[in-house]
């Protein structure tokens, strides 16, 4: 592949990443999610008039808001209420991400550091537009000559979303009442059987940001970005079989394997980072570079 078509690979993934900002997207016909007053999403239309359906939850649409019904004065109670219409709605089968259901909630607030205004179900949250946030760990070894190889995870066939593509070495959601460190050291022992005491050395290093729409909502992710350097006897295993196998790559490779179908589309987004971070890509070299730089850190 020559590096015009890799340059162009990448920024037609960062560009599908970050789609709900193009022209053309639902962006402009979405309304705003309120909570308390406060904006912490977005909903489209379609999913709007599913929601209206239940005026004991949501107040009637407003000034291109959809809100919570005031009554529903504290994030326990907010919690249940939408809990219910979600429970009913997938029942209904209409929202098909619905049909992914974890039992697992996140924390729905304005910005990462903000008191939660209520949880929400996982599979739900794309039909609001809240913000998701998650960990993702690079894991890399370093040769006696310098060179640097990366690990990388392949997904397991069984995993609900982007079965068999390649992934970062253990990455996961922060869900509701857990910490981002404590979250990391928990992917990384059960997905990769890295022990915490070697988990724990992970330094933060950058947050990587997008929003995207498809068929399912919108998506407004972001990942707490860790680099953790592996000792080289070390080799990660499968733990709780959320991951088929791991492989120990050049970075040569790595690079190379970007600009394919065969990445979980956010996690190349973060390798990507790695390798300007670490100067493997070069911006007197890269014509795209700024642009790459902007595609991985968008405001959510």
């Amino acid at each position: 592949m020559s590096n015009s078509t890799w340059s162009q690979q990448i920024l037609q993934l960062l560009r599908r990443m970050n789609n709900f900002y193009l022209p053309g997207s639902c962006r402009s016909e979405c309304l705003r999610f309120e909570v308390n007053g406060a904006q912490v999403g977005w909903v489209t239309p379609r999913v709007a008039s599913v929601l209206t359906r239940y005026p004991e939850v949501f107040c009637p649409l407003r000034g291109g808001a959809l809100s919570l019904c005031p009554s529903w004065d504290s994030n326990v109670k907010r919690t249940a209420a939408v809990d219910s219409v979600l429970r009913t709605e997938r029942q209904e089968g209409y929202l098909t991400c619905l049909k992914g259901w974890r039992d697992e909630n996140y924390s729905v607030m304005p910005k990462f550091s903000d008191p939660p205004l209520m949880w929400m179900e996982r599979a739900a949250t794309s039909l609001f537009g809240v913000k998701r946030y998650g960990v993702h760990v690079n894991g890399y070894t370093i040769g006696e000559s310098g060179e640097v190889d990366m690990w990388l995870a392949r997904r397991s066939l069984t995993k609900q979303t982007y079965p068999g593509l390649l992934d970062n070495v253990a990455a996961g959601g922060i869900t509701a009442g857990v910490g981002i460190k404590t979250t990391l050291v928990k992917e990384c022992q059960e997905e990769a059987c890295i022990p915490a005491t070697i988990a724990e050395k992970a330094f933060p290093v950058t947050n990587v940001s997008y929003t995207y729409e498809d068929e399912d909502g919108v998506f407004a992710e972001s990942q707490f970005v860790f680099d953790l350097e592996l000792p080289r006897d070390f080799k990660p295993r499968a733990g709780d079989g959320e991951v088929q196998d791991f492989y120990l790559l050049p970075l040569d490779k790595v690079k190379e394997l970007l600009a394919t179908d065969d990445f979980k589309p956010n996690s190349a987004m973060v390798v990507l980072d790695f390798l300007i971070r670490h100067s493997f890509i070069d911006p007197d070299t890269e014509p795209c570079y700024q642009e790459f730089v902007a595609g991985l850190h968008q405001t959510l």
